[in-house]
């Protein structure tokens, strides 16, 4: 049973794919410990990658379910297993807004651009057809609107002439990888969860 004040140093991951996010977030020695791993998709080789590690892991298929329905078996999975902080790392499912406020304050998500540069899909085509010299990713807040919660850390990598989306796209990753594990510690240690 979990207690009536999260431990924001208990994290549930969620992902929809190869958990390479999930791979450098237990990586890290942080001051956390991944607690669950959740994904969208059974399927999924990021829950390998968990299990590979004995992490818990819940794969929750969608079918039947709406999406309220769905989030709250999520939240019921993250609140038993005691999680106080929620870290999205290829999650590619839009959470309901009653999911959002039960764990307000308390969900970070990466996110392959600039914010507020190019929410949504497809952020390093959008970036290269703008002309921009420079992409990223930033860590935010959650919020119920996509994209828009308060950016916590940026990383920043030139885009080169003649790159492609899948160019960009590696070099981003690679930042990715040192950026969240840092800034979900930092989030923590700063007392900013729970």
């Amino acid at each position: 049973m979990p207690s009536s004040t999260p431990d924001p140093r208990r994290v549930a991951v969620l992902i929809s794919g190869r958990g390479s996010n999930l791979e450098a977030l237990a990586d890290h020695a942080g001051p956390y410990r991944i607690v669950l791993v959740v994904s969208n998709k059974p399927e999924a080789p990021g829950l390998d990658l968990a299990r590979m590690r004995g992490l818990p892991t819940l794969a929750l298929s969608s079918r039947g379910l709406d999406r309220e329905q769905f989030d709250r078996r999520v939240g019921d999975a993250i609140e038993a297993a005691g999680a106080g902080t929620i870290v999205l790392a290829g999650y590619m499912r839009l959470l309901s807004p009653a999911f959002v406020r039960r764990f307000a304050g308390r969900i970070l998500n990466i996110h392959p651009s600039l914010l507020p540069l190019y929410k949504g899909l497809d952020t390093h085509a959008r970036a290269i057809a703008a002309g921009d010299t420079e992409a990223g990713c930033s860590v935010h807040l959650v919020t119920e609107e996509l994209d828009s919660g308060a950016v916590i850390a940026q990383a920043r990598v030139p885009i080169h002439e003649g790159d492609t989306p899948e160019d960009l796209s590696a070099r981003v990753l690679a930042e990715e990888h040192r950026l969240y594990p840092q800034a979900v510690s930092d989030f923590i240690r700063n007392g900013s969860g729970c």
